[in-house]
C-alpha cells in the first residue's frame, strides 16, 4: 500500500514539474472595433468548428502541408472553438453596440433575427505566416435565405510562441470584421 502511495505521489509531483514550465496562451479575449455599426437585429451564433489538432491543448505548427508538430511549453489555456464563439458573440456586441447577440442554442424567448455560423478549416502557423481559412454562413431566419462566404488570410509571425498567437489573433481580428461587414449589409 505504502509503495502504491508513493508511486502516486511521485507521479504526480513530477506531472507539477513537467507542466510548471508551460505557458498558457488564449485568444478568447475580444478584439475593439474601429469602427460601431447600427444594427438593431438579434443575431445568433453557433459555436465555431475548429481542425481537430485545434482542440489539442499543446500549440500546433505545420512543418509542411501534412505534418505538424506540437510546440514545447506552449498550451492553450481554454478550448479555442468555445472560446472563438464567445470572442465573437463580444466582438459583435461591441461592433453594433447592443446586447443582443447570443450564443447557439439561444436561450432566448424570441428567435434571432439572423444566425451565423463559421467553420474555421485552416488555423495554423507555417513558416513565417499564420494561416486562417473559414468559410462563414449567415442565414436570415425570417425569409431562410443565406449568404456564404470562403474567408482566407495570412498574417506574418515569428517563429516563438508568443509570435504565433499575436500572428493568430491579427488574423481572427481580421475574420471577425468581415462577418460584421456581411452582417451590416
Amino acid at each position: 500500500m505504502q509503495k502504491i502511495f508513493f508511486t502516486l505521489l511521485s507521479l504526480i509531483l513530477l506531472n507539477g514539474c513537467l507542466t510548471s514550465g508551460s505557458n498558457y496562451y488564449v485568444l478568447s479575449m475580444p478584439s475593439t472595433p474601429s469602427v460601431v455599426y447600427k444594427n438593431n437585429s438579434v443575431i445568433g451564433v453557433e459555436k465555431i468548428s475548429v481542425p481537430g489538432y485545434l482542440y489539442k491543448r499543446e500549440i500546433a505548427v505545420a512543418k509542411n502541408a501534412n505534418q505538424i508538430t506540437l510546440l514545447n511549453n506552449a498550451v492553450w489555456g481554454e478550448d479555442l472553438d468555445a472560446g472563438l464563439t464567445q470572442r465573437l458573440i463580444s466582438f459583435l456586441q461591441k461592433k453594433f453596440n447592443q446586447p443582443n447577440v447570443y450564443a447557439y442554442p439561444w436561450g432566448i424567448a424570441k428567435q434571432p433575427t439572423r444566425k451565423v455560423k463559421v467553420d474555421v478549416t485552416r488555423f495554423i502557423a507555417q513558416g513565417d505566416h499564420v494561416y486562417l481559412d473559414a468559410n462563414w454562413i449567415i442565414e436570415n431566419m425570417h425569409t431562410h435565405t443565406s449568404k456564404a462566404k470562403l474567408f482566407s488570410t495570412k498574417v506574418a509571425t515569428g517563429s516563438d510562441a508568443s509570435a504565433i498567437v499575436s500572428a493568430m489573433d491579427k488574423a481572427f481580428v481580421q475574420l471577425e470584421e468581415s462577418v460584421a461587414l456581411a452582417l451590416r449589409r
